[in-house]
C-alpha cells in the first residue's frame, strides 16, 4: 500500500523542480516557510487543506495533481503551459475581433 505522505512528497519536489523552483521559491508563493516545505518533501509534516489549496494555486495545478500516483509532474507541466497559452491566444483573437469590430463601426 502506498503512503499519502510519500506520494505528496513525491509529487511536490516533481512539480516544484518541473516549475524550476526552489523550495524558498515555492514557501514564498504559498506564503509559507522554506522549512515548512522541507519537512513536506520529507515526509515529516503533512498540509492542511488550506495549505494543499495555496501549494497547488502557487505551482499552478489541480490541488488533486499532488496525490495522484500515476502522474508525471514534468508532463503535466507541459500540459498546464500549453493549456494555458491555448487560452491567451483564443483571449487575443477575441479582442482582435472586437478591436475591428470596434474600427469597422467608425469607417
Amino acid at each position: 500500500m502506498t503512503n499519502i505522505r510519500d506520494v505528496l512528497a513525491a509529487n511536490l519536489k516533481g512539480f516544484r523542480q518541473a516549475r524550476g523552483w526552489s523550495q524558498a521559491l515555492l514557501a514564498e508563493k504559498a506564503e509559507t516557510s522554506t522549512n515548512y516545505i522541507g519537512m513536506l518533501e520529507n515526509t515529516v509534516k503533512f498540509p492542511s487543506s488550506e495549505m494543499i489549496q495555496k501549494l497547488a494555486f502557487a505551482l499552478g495545478i489541480d490541488p488533486t495533481d499532488l496525490f495522484s500516483r500515476e502522474i508525471d509532474p514534468v508532463s503535466t507541466m507541459k500540459n498546464y503551459r500549453k493549456a494555458a497559452l491555448e487560452d491567451i491566444y483564443e483571449l487575443l483573437g477575441c479582442l482582435i475581433n472586437e478591436k475591428i469590430q470596434e474600427l469597422d463601426k467608425k469607417t
